[in-house]
């Protein structure tokens, strides 16, 4: 029987042959088509939303829409002398007038709820005065940057110098978050770009043929960018910056990574095969496989997401899944042909030949891997206690960011509050809002003031409905461990009232709920992801020995990562605490990307070992992907510290760790402790198959 062709064969003749061109014309066309018809993607003038729907604040936020003035929230001006002096009565007649101006805005509020100013309240040491001006409650993102901004500068208009008016509170914190990312599209793309572009040309040492792939993911970014405009469309799930910015660091990053396998396995065939066409279909055919087995590992972790019960968590699950599919189609039916086009040429000035130098039996990674076959036990030792080390720094992090330690940068929503805090009970600026049925209003009133830490508790309406309402002030700041500590003190002495159906709802309650549905996730996701990550590792590599090892090496690297991300967010670059997203979506990042250059190494490895043997095909895959793996993990890493342009502490810290461990990845556990795992282990990695050769002599680690 003659060769069967396999449907990779297929592919890879269609998208290098002489009329691929066509599939690379139509490819764009129906790219421009579907970009023009969906449109752009404004999700960076959208606010997170990360309150799960069934969470006791969330509750609270639909009782709101009962009473009569749940449409309205009000921020609040804080004024204070420059010199921290007591304020005088010109003073107070000025914050008076700062008060008027803010009002005299458009803040599309019904006029029957805004009948009258609210008087200054002077902090009891007469050094800061508040009061709170009402705004519409539905307003969001980029609408209600552009309201907070209004507001304050009507606040500052003929300001006497001595005196300093600042605009805070939960709309406030709203604004400043939105505004953190304007123009945040245009800078992270250029950003990103601009990394990528230098990366590429460095590694390919070719002043022209980095901007093939360079532009083929650039495409592909755009076109997932309005993908995720049209699932936001059909499915309701809205989308804000943070998630559109991740999603295009992941479309450029892992995008560049499959190009780089693909023109590294296409450089290696040239220096075999005479026709750049030839030696571009076996590249295509030997790499393809790859990178769809990559690309579905992970697509399918960040599926997994889509079980989360944080909406923000869900939304990037669906818009980064799309994105990375958008990727590797063009890497695999955009990138061929247009290489195809350009020919040999590209590579100018290094041009590979027939005869160069074969990777896999010389150069630095061949030797790198030849010294760890030499001494495997004490490699595996060392190597594994480093990452174990580095682990034990995440013992004892701080999970959770206050309100005020959102932003690296000044944030006057940040400066109100600590002026506020200073003079004020902490929780004076946003307080926590309780909705009970009416019947029971005396009791929940004892309860509210008997709790500690409760400055007071005001009924501020009653509901046609039976329910009524009340403001809760609490000493603590907003958004803070000990904020938290007072909402689970009002639930705990509420859920003891019989019939009164009690919920504690506002900034501090969601925080918390958002905080305790994070860790759910953390608990339920993680471990999906793993089985998921092991079971495309058995299928893929038939396997179930290698895929276990893969899997723990892959886990321990993601924890060091978290470990020494952490220590370097609290001591290098003084942040409190970690977010709340950043171990999940850290941890999904580490273990998915570092699972594609799993699937880039071991492949080769289970391609080397038929012919050569288990501890001879590790170092010949290790010498023939060690370049590409490290540029591709440089660039990976670099894309990811590009989230640092953005001002949220958040995307900070989630491009120092997932930076920092796809770094470890690439130079430790890819190069080290896996070729060193493989020969410890020897033939028995591949059980329960056997794919080694008969031995006929004592296999060595030269390559024959």
């Amino acid at each position: 029987m003659g060769n069967r062709t396999s449907p990779w064969d297929v592919v890879a003749a269609a998208v290098t042959g002489r009329r691929s061109w066509a599939i690379l014309i139509a490819l764009l066309v129906l790219t421009g088509a579907l970009i023009g018809g969906i449109g752009a993607n404004d999700s960076a003038g959208q606010s997170p939303t990360s309150l799960p729907t069934s969470a006791d604040s969330a509750f609270v936020d639909d009782a709101l829409e009962q009473f009569p003035n749940s449409a309205v929230a009000p921020v609040v001006l804080v004024v204070s002398r420059s010199d921290g002096g007591e304020l005088t009565d010109p003073d107070l007649a000025s914050a008076a007038a700062a008060r008027d101006r803010m009002r005299a805005v458009d803040r599309s509020v019904d006029p029957a709820l805004d009948v009258a100013a609210v008087p200054l309240e002077t902090a009891p040491d007469k050094r800061a005065a508040i009061t709170p001006v009402l705004i519409d409650a539905e307003l969001s993102g980029f609408d209600l940057s552009d309201l907070v901004t209004e507001l304050r500068s009507a606040a500052t208009e003929n300001q006497p110098n001595d005196l300093t008016m600042q605009v805070t509170g939960g709309p406030a914190f709203g604004a400043d978050i939105a505004n953190s990312f304007s123009g945040a599209n245009v800078t992270l793309l250029g950003v990103t770009a601009l990394v990528v572009a230098a990366l590429l040309i460095v590694t390919y040492r070719s002043p022209i043929l980095w901007l093939v792939p360079l532009i083929v993911v650039g495409v592909a970014d755009r076109l997932a960018s309005s993908i995720g405009t049209a699932l936001a469309q059909l499915t309701g799930v809205s989308f804000d910056g943070s998630t559109t910015g991740i999603t295009s660091v992941l479309v450029f990053g892992a995008g560049t990574n499959y190009a780089l396998l693909l023109v590294s396995r296409y450089r290696e065939e040239l220096r075999h095969e005479a026709d750049h066409r030839t030696a571009l279909r076996h590249a295509v055919r030997r790499a393809g496989p790859a990178i769809v087995a990559s690309n579905a590992t992970v697509v399918l972790a960040l599926l997994i997401l889509l079980l989360a019960s944080v909406p923000s968590t869900r939304s990037l699950g669906a818009c980064a899944a799309a994105g990375l599919i958008v990727a590797a189609v063009f890497v695999l039916f955009a990138l061929p042909p247009a290489l195809a086009l350009c020919g040999k040429k590209l590579f100018w000035p290094y041009v590979p030949r027939i005869g160069d130098r074969d990777t896999t039996t010389d150069g630095v990674w061949f030797r790198v891997a030849t010294g760890v076959a030499r001494r495997p036990a004490t490699v595996a030792v060392a190597s594994i206690g480093a990452l174990a080390v580095c682990a034990v720094a995440l013992l004892g992090t701080q999970i959770g960011l206050s309100q005020s330690d959102q932003f690296r940068v000044t944030a006057e929503s940040v400066d109100g509050l600590d002026t506020l805090a200073a003079h004020f009970p902490a929780g004076r600026s946003d307080p926590a809002v309780v909705v009970a049925r009416t019947s029971a209003a005396a009791d929940v009133q004892r309860a509210l003031d008997s709790t500690a830490g409760v400055v007071s508790a005001t009924e501020v309406g009653r509901s046609d409905t039976g329910l009524t309402r009340w403001s809760v002030v609490t000493t603590a700041p907003p958004a803070s461990e000990s904020a938290f500590d007072v909402v689970t003190a009002m639930r705990s002495e509420l859920a003891n009232i019989p019939d009164a159906d009690a919920l504690v709802g506002g900034s501090d309650a969601k925080a918390l709920d958002t905080r305790d549905a994070a860790s759910r996730d953390r608990s339920v996701v993680i471990p999906l992801i793993l089985l998921e990550v092991l079971a495309v590792l058995v299928l893929l590599l038939r396997a179930l020995a290698a895929p276990l090892v893969l899997v723990g090496t892959t886990v321990l690297s993601a924890l060091a990562a978290l470990g020494i991300g952490s220590w370097v967010s609290a001591n290098v670059f003084g942040f409190p605490a970690l977010d709340t997203n950043v171990p999940l979506f850290a941890f999904l990042f580490l273990v998915a990307l570092g699972v594609d250059y799993t699937i880039f190494l071991v492949t080769r490895a289970r391609e080397e070992t038929p012919p050569h043997g288990t501890r001879t095909g590790i170092v010949r895959a290790v010498a023939s992907t060690g370049a590409v793996i490290t540029s591709a993990g440089i660039v990976l890493a670099a894309v990811f510290c590009v989230l640092g342009v953005l001002p949220l502490i958040t995307l900070t810290q989630l491009g120092i760790v997932v930076g920092l461990g796809i770094l470890l990845d690439t130079f430790v556990v890819r190069t080290v402790v896996v070729p060193a795992l493989f020969t410890l282990i020897g033939p028995r990695i591949w059980w329960p198959n056997s794919i080694d050769p008969v031995p006929t002599q004592r296999e060595g680690v030269r390559a024959t």
